[in-house]
């Protein structure tokens, strides 16, 4: 039977024009610095707005891309990401991150940041200040010392076995406080009880009077990309406090992991995974060194 090409060429055509479309949006996107709202990406690659919406969403589907809950913006999603085994930038892990920490902080009433781990170093990528009378400032930048800050000791207990020993070897351990962790040998027993925990604490490890819970923040392979926290003077954050985020933290944390990729098939065979993911007037500004 003789088969009509003019027939199939217009499904064929309309398929092609699509994928491009949607091509051509998912690369705006991506050098638009990873976020794009709908207007603007309709403006960059020269689509109608139902176009480009009914492809946004499609891409959200498939999971190239999410739309923020809050802005409406449409990110990058992990797919991409897993195809070309890239690693999020601090810049895009701190964008995914920002609304997740606005609910910390108002589920907490305390600060909250996120700190992420690059080549020997903990930095402090994104934060949500407590808007009240005394709260702990936190400066996007600044490195944290890997003996006797939360957000550090949350990442260290699941870096791989040799990093890790390199680090301690090299750690120099300052004493900020009389809490403050003096030797190799404590700072591993503690690195042990978190890794069992799935959490941190600084009780004024780092600075007198000030108080922080984090929990490691994972990619999609399972490595440990970084960590979330809830920060506050001690005044506030009283032990009982604490006890009480870690369910908060816990659940946010692993959706952040989630929206970074980290799934629980696959993250298991890497003996990465924390426990923390598997569970479902005027101010008076205190700055942390």
């Amino acid at each position: 039977m003789k088969q009509d090409a003019s027939a199939d060429a217009a499904p064929r055509n309309a398929t092609h024009l699509s994928l491009e479309r949607g091509l051509r949006l998912l690369e705006a996107i991506a050098f638009g610095g990873g976020s794009l709202s709908l207007a603007e990406a309709a403006r960059r690659t020269g689509l109608n707005r139902s176009t480009a919406h009914h492809l946004l969403q499609t891409l959200v589907g498939l999971d190239y891309l999410r739309q923020d809950a809050q802005t409406r913006a449409y990110q990058l999603s992990t797919r991409p990401y897993l195809l070309t085994e890239r690693t999020w930038s601090p810049e895009q892990i701190a964008r995914v991150a920002q609304p997740l920490l606005a609910e910390l902080s108002r589920r907490s009433g305390e600060g909250s940041s996120l700190a992420v781990y690059r080549d020997g170093a903990v930095t402090i990528v994104a934060k949500q200040e407590h808007d009240g009378p005394v709260r702990v400032v936190q400066d996007i930048g600044a490195q944290r010392p890997l003996h006797c800050t939360a957000v550090a000791k949350a990442i260290l207990p699941w870096l791989p076995p040799a990093e890790l020993a390199g680090l301690l070897a090299r750690l120099r351990f300052e004493r900020y406080t009389r809490k403050t962790i003096g030797t190799r040998a404590a700072l591993e027993a503690e690195l042990r009880r978190i890794r069992s925990a799935g959490y941190a604490i600084d009780d004024e490890e780092h600075q007198e009077g000030i108080r922080c819970i984090a929990m490691p923040v994972f990619g999609h392979a399972g490595q440990v990309l970084g960590s979330m926290c809830v920060v506050g003077p001690k005044a506030r954050l009283t032990l009982e406090k604490l006890r009480a985020l870690r369910a908060p933290l816990a659940q946010l944390s692993a959706t952040l992991s989630e929206q970074l990729g980290w799934r629980a098939q696959r993250a298991g065979a890497t003996g990465q995974a924390a426990p923390a993911l598997r569970a479902k007037g005027g101010r008076k500004p205190v700055r942390a060194a």
